[in-house]
């Protein structure tokens, strides 16, 4: 029995250092990738004036908006200031229990019109509708019966009028450039179905015009999200990108073909991931279809969304995207391996089984096999303690890589107390933060018959007095 005993703690302890290793040469290859090819771009930026296009794709920006009173009007107002000659906004009104419709409609005299809508994808039913009068850009607002993220979406593509839509988040803001950044690889190539921005944290920027200040937040929580997002979007996105395999575009801020979403059915409505599960449909209709498409990521097109300011928030926003990640996997589970998909149903789908989906799993058990190998005095404590300092200090210099990348990128002042406080979270966030979130990521299956389609509410600030 003992030996039966021994060798699964040495199979066990062999497996997951291969998994670290893997996960950390990925890690350093993706950056390396993504850092050469930010660089690469903004040296051909300063050499060179960038195409102007005389010419336009017009672009309709859509917020689903549920419970977002506080932070809806600074949101729309900086929707409304783009640099971009032709879009509309429109905000959909979830069935919110307060008062984000009120605040919209009082703040830009909006007033009710008869406007029939064509339901090109499968919706909720709608309310009333509501434009504003002498706005920069077309404001609609579209009240309807709660139905979830995916499902107000599908209501803003039918009402939208143009061939290309924006999703936003309603308590996110865009650069006055984003849009123009993120509808280029579409003006690019024709073969263009979807684009992906980046994501960084709001608590840290503060907008003068088209002049950006940055800082790292005041809240502990939020500058660990810094670094994470930094090298989550540096790492896998740009890599992915490489070979069409991407298969999440966040939905705080994405571009889309609508005629594709609409053959493609739309949005789904009965998953807490509406973003990936659309992405990955998309995947799916297009090769099944025979079409050429491509899905991008374009690092240069910035979105600025709240993150979670406590830890209650963060666990139930990293339920939300922990259970959406399984939802999706699980649907589209056909796809692994099949050489129909391509390097996107073998390396994308491995990499978001075994380092997104099952890493909490694994690490834990990682955690179980250490503990049980110490008990039975087959543990070299010294070389496992060198060996996961030696893998924090890895992962610790790839995200400071990645977060100075992005600074310097994107032509941000940082002062000297940001740049020890960036070093340090650095290392806070591979030492400990990382194992908070494997924790609520590990739990997020508690409850889940019950809670499965239950996004929970997080409190939002002002723009203006997020720090």
């Amino acid at each position: 029995m003992s030996t039966m005993v021994n060798a699964i703690l040495k199979f066990g302890q062999v497996f997951f250092l291969i998994y670290l290793m893997i996960y950390a040469s990925y890690l350093f290859l993706s950056v390396a990738v993504g850092a050469n090819k930010l660089y690469k771009e903004d040296h051909r930026r300063s050499i060179k004036n960038e195409l102007k296009h005389d010419y336009y794709f017009p672009v309709s920006i859509l917020v689903p908006a549920y419970n977002e009173e506080v932070t809806i009007i600074e949101s729309v107002e900086s929707l409304l200031s783009l640099d971009y000659r032709l879009y509309e906004v429109i905000v959909v009104d979830d069935g919110s229990k307060d008062d984000t419709a009120k605040v919209l409609i009082d703040h830009f005299h909006m007033h009710k019109v008869s406007k029939p809508i064509r339901i090109a994808v499968p919706c909720k039913p709608i309310l009333e509708v509501y434009e504003a009068p002498g706005t920069k850009k077309k404001l609609t607002l579209i009240r309807k019966v709660n139905g979830g993220k995916g499902d107000a979406l599908n209501v803003g593509i039918n009402a939208s009028q143009y061939p290309y839509f924006v999703c936003i988040d309603a308590d996110s803001m865009l650069q006055t450039d984003s849009l123009t950044r993120i509808i280029q690889p579409a003006m690019e190539d024709d073969d263009i179905v979807a684009v992906g921005g980046l994501i960084r944290v709001a608590q840290c920027v503060r907008f003068d015009g088209d002049k950006v200040s940055y800082h790292l937040s005041d809240n502990f929580l939020a500058s660990m999200q810094v670094m994470e997002y930094d090298r989550s979007f540096l790492a896998s996105r740009i890599l992915l990108d490489g070979f069409n395999g991407n298969l999440i575009i966040s939905g705080a801020f994405g571009l889309f073909k609508k005629d594709v979403v609409i053959a493609a059915g739309g949005y789904a409505n009965n998953t807490l991931g509406e973003d990936m599960e659309l992405v990955a449909k998309l995947h799916v209709f297009c090769r099944n279809n025979n079409m050429r498409y491509s899905i991008r990521y374009e690092p240069n097109a910035i979105c600025w969304s709240q993150a979670p300011a406590s830890l209650g928030d963060l666990m139930k926003q990293r339920r939300r995207w922990h259970l959406g990640l399984f939802q999706c996997m699980t649907r589209y589970g056909f796809m692994f391996g099949k050489l129909r998909y391509g390097l996107v149903g073998t390396v994308s789908y491995f990499y978001y089984l075994m380092y997104e989906l099952y890493s909490p799993f694994i690490e834990v058990f990682g955690l179980f096999v250490t503990l049980l190998a110490l008990f039975n005095g087959q543990l070299n404590i010294p070389f496992l303690i060198r060996f996961h300092l030696l893998f924090a200090i890895y992962g610790s210099i790839l995200t400071i890589t990645a977060f100075f990348q992005r600074i310097y990128t994107q032509n941000l002042k940082i002062s000297r107390s940001d740049l020890y406080r960036a070093i340090l979270m650095c290392f806070i966030e591979n030492i400990f933060f990382r194992f908070v979130l494997d924790y609520v990521r590990f739990n997020a299956f508690l409850g889940y018959g019950k809670n499965k389609n239950n996004w929970g509410s997080i409190k939002r600030f002002k723009h203006s007095e997020a720090k």
